[in-house]
């Protein structure tokens, strides 16, 4: 049995759903589960129409409309059937979604923007699996909340791993050893009843959720480069494959701003041992990469993982204490309530500084939590970048022309916050 993972971008356009149709043809005889992310840029549309919602904008319509037409064209692109069920299932989430639009906002905007933005999953694989079944390769369509259970956290749900474990088992295990199934990323249901997103880009979460489920042999993202590359080739033209990685080596990547894999992933694929594959939809007999080899088979090769918009946060105290264990737990639980992960840090005795994604409302958040105790500087428009197997000449070229504020080094890590 196996789980493969299709990004927004082999979905964007009706010619990129009759590749993946291509890519599925050679597994149709094949127990296979499927998860589809959003459409093209979708999810950034829905949220721009959450927003729009949530603070009554005028623009609604507009953003609706242009959502529809986008993917009511790619279903005429694909020339599905006209009496086919796909317009009518279509045209109902689309008037579902326009109800939902005329209800009086929830005063929490995680929430609303779960109940909208989750919308383009149920989309995009609708759309996929009636395209699918019309080519030939017969699939049954399955709504991933049935199956994956969280908490209440809106747009960051927590896996309930017992309930979820026990659903995927029982009632979608049977189903996918019959044929073929299309189902969604990014989302799960919560107890009372509403949809939970997982958090963002978390279609690959997704998967590797139902392949801990269902036991899977494997599990494959299908993606529009060659595998997981040694940095990213549109910032660094000479990037090259890495053909192997442990799991160890692919959860500090991803952590540390790798796109090519979601940060959660990996961990419930390690727990049962299931290897990750990282392929080209492009070329789908290529061998790409491999996730969850041990270390001795590990290829090691220079990485350079670059995350931009990055902040420093620096933080002192007013009164000129150390920014030891007292100040430390209050500083720690700002950063927990406000929900900003930190990407780095460092330490010294009258300071505590964090590099953090450029998230301005979570930001504003913390500082009036801090700013009567602390003195908080905030540096702008940086890079994290995370490097490992370096050498001296390639971290000279690298850091050349750019300005260092922070630097930490470790057995095999080097970490730089640079600016321009």
């Amino acid at each position: 049995m196996k789980v493969f993972k299709f990004g927004g971008a082999s979905v964007k356009n009706a010619e990129a759903v009759r590749n993946v149709g291509e890519v599925l043809k050679g597994f149709s005889d094949t127990e296979v589960l499927v998860v589809v992310s959003a459409m093209g840029k979708t999810t950034n549309q829905l949220e721009l129409l959450a927003k729009a919602y949530y603070e009554k904008n005028n623009s609604i319509n507009d953003l609706y409309k242009e959502l529809k037409k986008f993917h009511d064209d790619i279903i005429a692109g694909l020339l599905i059937k006209s009496d086919s069920h796909t317009y009518d299932d279509i045209e109902n989430l689309f008037i579902e979604l326009e109800c939902e639009l005329e209800n009086t906002p929830d005063a929490n905007f995680d929430k609303v923007y779960d109940q909208i933005v989750s919308y383009g999953e149920i989309f995009s694989s609708r759309i996929l699996s009636a395209y699918l079944n019309e080519s030939g390769i017969k699939n049954r369509w399955m709504d991933a909340q049935n199956f994956i259970s969280t908490d209440n956290t809106y747009r960051e749900g927590k896996v309930d791993w017992e309930i979820t474990e026990n659903l995927i088992s029982k009632k979608l295990k049977p189903i996918v050893k019959k044929q073929m199934v299309v189902t969604q990323g990014f989302i799960g249901r919560n107890k009372d009843n509403f949809t939970v997103t997982l958090g963002r880009e978390g279609s690959d979460y997704s998967a590797a959720i139902f392949a801990y489920g269902l036991d899977a042999e494997n599990v494959t993202i299908w993606k529009d480069v060659a595998g997981v590359m040694n940095a990213d080739p549109k910032k660094f033209p000479d990037a090259i494959k890495i053909d192997a990685i442990s799991y160890p080596k692919a959860i500090e990547m991803a952590y540390y701003g790798a796109t090519v894999i979601h940060p959660k992933t990996i961990q419930p694929l390690q727990s049962k041992n299931i290897p990750l594959f990282v392929k080209s939809f492009v070329d789908p007999s290529a061998n790409g990469t491999i996730v969850g080899v041990s270390k001795d088979k590990e290829v090691h090769l220079p990485t350079i993982i670059s995350k931009g918009n990055q902040v420093l946060i620096s933080i002192s105290s007013k009164d000129f204490s150390f920014i030891v264990e007292d100040n430390l737990s209050k500083i720690f639980n700002a950063f927990a309530t406000s929900k900003i992960k930190i990407n780095l840090m460092q330490n010294s005795a009258i300071s505590f500084s964090v590099c953090v994604d450029n998230e301005s409302e979570k930001i504003s958040h913390l500082k009036a939590g801090l700013e009567k105790e602390y003195s908080i500087k905030i540096n702008e428009d940086l890079e994290l970048l995370t490097i490992t197997n370096y050498t001296s000449e390639g971290l000279a070229q690298l850091l050349q022309n750019k300005k260092q504020l922070i630097e930490q080094k470790t057995r095999n890590t080097l970490q730089f916050v640079v600016g321009k």
